[in-house]
């Protein structure tokens, strides 16, 4: 390695690698055998490169996104050109024969002898490192000085070889003008031309090359990019940018250029690899206008051009790879180059040539592994040079054991450091809801929740004799969404009604009826209790419990909850079959024998005659009338007149059912098509047709796409199906009570008052259960939240909210489970710039708090808005439903463990519990799930021990820490989340395991004396050569231990 010190600014401050230079004496050589011993011992590439990695971390070597681009010289009207012949972002593009169209993005199929290949060229030829070159033509002239320097080129092949090195860039895209043979002469015609002096490499340290390109005429292009253009730089006069193409690459991205070709009268092969110091713009290099970084030169003489091609795309291939890559900008001489060659080689998987052929395309796949292993040492992560959690993301299972949850004595903690917590995300908070996303979520989520407060209304004024109905449910969404998401710690909650709350409701009321109770004030006093120890409980900071609840618990609420949507959702389809019933026999007579039978008007005078008048006085008829009738007449009056004379009717054509046509099978298609036509786009957004744009705005709006479809084919139709019912005014549902509720009455005792603690108790559990369990589901670390969590805040809220519908006669709302994954569900963010062939990358959720507060408005507004809500038929907000309940169980580990029972093993996801857990435990834990599940939907809907489901929802919890006698901390960590303190148990036992995942199954870290299955050191193939010994030995222990 020496530093360059040539005649232009091109070569000052460079690095020059593998270059013979004059008067240099040659290296020493090594003969003994047991010094290639020494050597081969000590040398370890994974370890080379992993202490490379870690430390070299300068703002100069800051790792980038590649861009690489692989052009290969052909000739064209007896002249030479670079013509573009594939590419990478992460896959390999090739351009089909004809190049008129790109393959299909592919995994990159790499030949040994190639890889061999290249690692030989790297290692004789010249690699330059941080070259401060402002052009192309600066680029090739520093190359040609080492392959020349190097004995590698005739001095007299340089002009030639400049030239073509020079010539113009043809790309795929690029359309080529007829007349292109009058386009002006590219920079290395001009370098030829004996005008100009010949040879670029004899001007004068002081001469400019823009002064080249003003007078060929040839442009410059710096658009498209933050980075100037410095000049210099062949550019043709038809060249333009792929602009469409753009949306695909990283907006920090650089280019690596990589040339390769044949070239007559070359004796051997020549390669340079190039690293520029800054990127530059440096013309038609690159089909896109970004700035390259990396140059690769592979010239062969005749009949070479597949060899070269071959090495252009294992250069191509590596410089896209995570690792590799990185390497490529923290490489500081060729010595940490090399090794990272040897690195991406020990990973390779080699294919069997009889089992497999090359020239099939490899379809990406739709997930990748990790490559962090590669980047951590064994030794790093236990010494603590690196985070652990940066190389376990397959072991990290989303548990709650967060400093958030920390219980502590200090009274208000947890509630003041969430609200610390929320500061500064709090105006982000509305600004990041500007996204058409968040529009669609909002119709969704809000018709998604109208229809359950209309339902639950209904059902609430049933069971309080309308203290509280369908009006009231409306308000309570309004104030309660408005509420909490302008002050609610976690936004994404959805507040709604449950059925538990109903229960209570309908006991307290049943209660104060027996007792002739006035209910309200009642109701009252137990809400104002509610919020006393609510208020206890985020003063104390309890609220750091729900660190105890597990997946095991999380998934069979959730589950239950979701399977409620799903089965409610049949059922009031099914009652519109009540409602209208459809003649399944039409061809058959309706039943039409009905007698009427005369009443005993003698018996009934001798029994009561005073209330005997009454009544025939009520039943509009004479008993002196009905006297005079004979059997005969009253076998002829008709069914009105019989009730009317106070006769009773009997038969079966007496009460003839009521059929209505169509309206029951029109409306199991309006629930079946509003079902399928949402799930079916938003799986759109998966499908090769129409732009990923097109096909993503599409899936977002797919709940509401379906919702209007059906609404449409209904009013086109004319079939009179049920529509959504809501109140047309803004006043309490029952007559004579007002919206203030008086807490004193009359007919209470003033001990009641402070009775009505015991049913608080009740409603606290079911209000922080509800709660803090759906707040556990969406903070789980798999929707990458990174806002933080306000589980303490949300309780404050909660609180507030209580107190506010308790003087309102309102009925108390908590966060609803289905509802709360449905919003964050339809606010998934996927990665919009991907590479071809890359499958798009969930990135989180759009945290905001925009939709939940127009969802709380809107409700309000709903009485308004009460003409379009009529429009909409009630099977197609059932179908909703049952996309709310199915979309909420997908992705669900517990849904995914039921079907292992039904697959074939070949079969069954590679998943990492399935990896590290015999399957008949996971089955064994899956059927513990089950009955737990099945309990609860027993609790559930039995209304005379419903009261006591969030005692079972507890005993959940009490199941799972019973499991830890049967599954050890390992298992439970893969099949479940580990309850706090469970990882410092294991943590000893499980000190010497590697914290990451390779294909290999194995990881050295060299002389650390940390090794964990087969040796990774330097293959024997790597050690013939008697210079590489002498540089190994030489430089291993100073660049091994960085």
């Amino acid at each position: 390695m020496e530093n360059g010190s040539g005649h232009d600014r091109g070569r000052r401050g460079s690095t020059y690698i593998q270059v013979r230079m004059p008067n240099r004496p040659d290296r020493p050589h090594i003969d003994t055998d047991e010094a290639a011993d020494n050597s081969k011992e000590d040398y370890d590439p994974t370890d080379w490169i992993q202490n490379l990695l870690n430390t070299v971390k300068d703002d100069a070597h800051k790792t980038h996104s590649i861009f690489s681009e692989l052009d290969v010289l052909r000739k064209y009207n007896d002249d030479y050109e670079w013509r573009e012949a594939a590419r990478w972002v992460k896959y390999e593009e090739n351009v089909e024969e004809g190049g008129k169209r790109w393959s299909k993005p592919h995994v990159a199929s790499l030949s040994m002898k190639s890889l061999f290949d290249l690692r030989g060229a790297i290692a004789e030829g010249a690699v330059i490192l941080d070259l401060d070159s402002y052009s192309i033509a600066e680029v090739v002239d520093n190359v040609l000085d080492c392959w020349i320097d190097a004995g590698h080129l005739d001095s007299k092949m340089r002009v030639h070889v400049r030239n073509v090195s020079l010539k113009e860039h043809i790309h795929r895209h690029t359309k080529r003008p007829k007349n292109s043979r009058s386009v002006a002469k590219n920079l290395g015609d001009i370098a030829d031309d004996p005008e100009y002096g010949g040879s670029a490499a004899y001007l004068n340290s002081g001469a400019s090359f823009a002064s080249i390109d003003s007078v060929s005429g040839i442009p410059t292009s710096n658009s498209a990019t933050d980075i100037p253009n410095d000049g210099d730089n062949a550019t043709s006069s038809y060249y333009k940018p792929n602009t469409n193409f753009m949306r695909k690459i990283p907006k920090d991205a650089e280019v690596a250029s990589v040339m390769v070709g044949e070239i007559d009268d070359l004796e051997e092969r020549i390669v340079a690899f190039v690293r520029l110091k800054e990127p530059r713009l440096l013309g038609d290099l690159c089909e896109i206008a970004k700035p390259v970084r990396f140059l690769f030169f592979c010239l062969g003489p005749k009949g070479s051009e597949m060899d070269c091609m071959e090495i252009g795309r294992c250069i191509s291939t590596m410089l896209v790879d995570d690792i590799f890559r990185e390497v490529a900008y923290k490489s500081r001489n060729d010595e940490d180059f090399k090794a990272g060659i040897d690195e991406f080689m020990n990973q390779v998987t080699v294919l069997p040539p009889g089992e497999w052929d090359p020239k099939i395309r490899i379809e990406p796949p739709n997930k990748v592994q990790s490559q962090e292993f590669r980047r951590a040492s064994v030794h790093n992560v236990l010494s603590g040079v690196v985070d652990q959690k940066s190389v376990s993301s397959e072991d990290d299972h989303g548990g709650h054991d967060d400093p958030a949850l920390e219980l502590s004595k200090i009274p208000f903690k947890g509630l003041r450091d969430d609200i610390m917590r929320k500061i500064p995300w709090y105006w982000s908070d509305y600004k990041d809801a500007i996204h058409i996303q968040c529009l669609a979520s909002f119709v969704y989520v809000f018709l998604g929740t109208l229809t359950p407060n209309v339902t639950f209304g209904g059902l609430l004024g049933e069971a309080t004799d309308q203290y509280m109905g369908v009006m009231e449910c409306i308000f309570a969404a309004a104030v309660t969404g408005i509420l909490f998401a302008l002050f609610g710690g976690q936004p994404l909650n959805i507040l709604g009604s449950t059925g538990p709350m109903l229960v209570l409701e309908s006991i307290i009321y049943n209660l104060c009826k027996d007792n002739d109770w006035e209910f309200m004030p009642v109701r009252f006093w137990v809400g104002m209790w509610t919020v006393f120890i609510i208020m206890v409980i985020v003063t104390f900071n309890l609220s750091a419990w729900v660190k105890y609840i597990t997946r095991f618990t999380e998934d069979s609420f959730a589950t239950l909850i979701a399977i409620i949507f799903i089965v409610e959702a049949f059922k009031k389809v099914a009652e519109i079959g009540k409602d209208s019933p459809i003649n399944l026999s039409p061809h058959d007579p309706l039943p039409t024998d009905c007698t009427c039978i005369p009443r005993n008007c003698t018996g009934y005078f001798d029994t009561n005659m005073t209330a005997m008048n009454m009544t025939t006085t009520t039943m509009g008829y004479s008993c002196d009338d009905v006297a005079n009738f004979t059997d005969s007449m009253w076998g002829t009056l008709t069914i009105v007149a019989c009730e009317s004379y106070g006769g009773t009717p009997v038969g079966p054509g007496c009460n003839p059912p009521h059929y209505v046509a169509d309206v029951f099978l029109f409306s199991i298609l309006l629930f079946i098509g509003t079902f399928t036509c949402a799930v079916a786009l938003v799986e759109f957004k998966s499908s090769t047709l129409f732009p990923a744009v097109v096909r993503q705005r599409i899936s977002d709006f797919a709940v509401l796409i379906a919702i209007i479809s059906m609404v449409v084919l209904d009013y086109v139709v004319g079939i009179d199906t049920p529509k959504l019912t809501v109140p047309d005014e803004f006043k309490p549902t029952k007559p004579g009570r007002g919206w203030v509720v008086n807490p004193f009455s009359e007919s209470n005792p003033w001990w009641l008052y402070i009775a009505t603690v015991v049913p608080a108790i009740l409603s606290t559990i079911l209000i922080f259960l509800d709660q803090q369990i759906t707040a556990v589901i969406v903070n789980r670390k798999e929707n990458k939240l990174k806002k933080g969590v306000g589980y303490h805040l949300d309780m404050f809220i909660v609180a507030i909210v209580v107190a506010i519908h308790s003087v309102l006669g309102l009925p108390w709302y908590v966060a609803a489970t289905v509802s709360a994954l449905a919003h964050i569900n339809s606010l998934k963010k996927e990665s919009e710039c991907t590479a071809p062939g890359e499958k798009p990358t969930f990135l989180g959720i759009r945290e905001q708090r925009m939709t939940a507060l127009f969802i709380g408005i809107l409700s309000g507004l709903a009485v308004l808005i009460t003409p379009v809500l009529k429009m909409i038929p009630m099977p197609v907000l059932y179908g909703v439903f049952l996309y709310m309940g199915f979309s909420a169980l997908r992705g669900m580990q517990f849904v995914d463990r039921l079907f292992l029972f039904f697959q074939p093993v070949k079969y069954q996801p590679d998943l990492p519990y399935i990896r590290h857990v015999p399957l008949w435990r996971i089955h064994m834990f899956t059927i513990i799930q089950i009955l737990c599940l099945v309990i609860l939907w027993i609790v559930k809907t039995i209304k005379e021990i419903s009261i006591g489901f969030p005692l079972l929802v507890l005993a959940t919890g009490v199941v799972r820490k019973l499991l830890e006698c049967v599954y050890t901390q390992n298992e439970l960590r893969y099949i479940d989340d580990l309850l706090p303190g469970a990882k410092d148990k294991g943590k000893d036992k499980e000190k010497h395991s590697v914290p990451y995942k390779s294909f290999h199954g194995s990881v050295s870290s060299g002389k650390n004396g940390v090794k964990n299955g087969d040796s990774m050191s330097k293959p024997s193939f790597f050690l013939s050569e008697e210079c590489e010994l002498n540089k190994r030995s030489g430089t291993n222990s100073k660049n091994t231990k960085l």
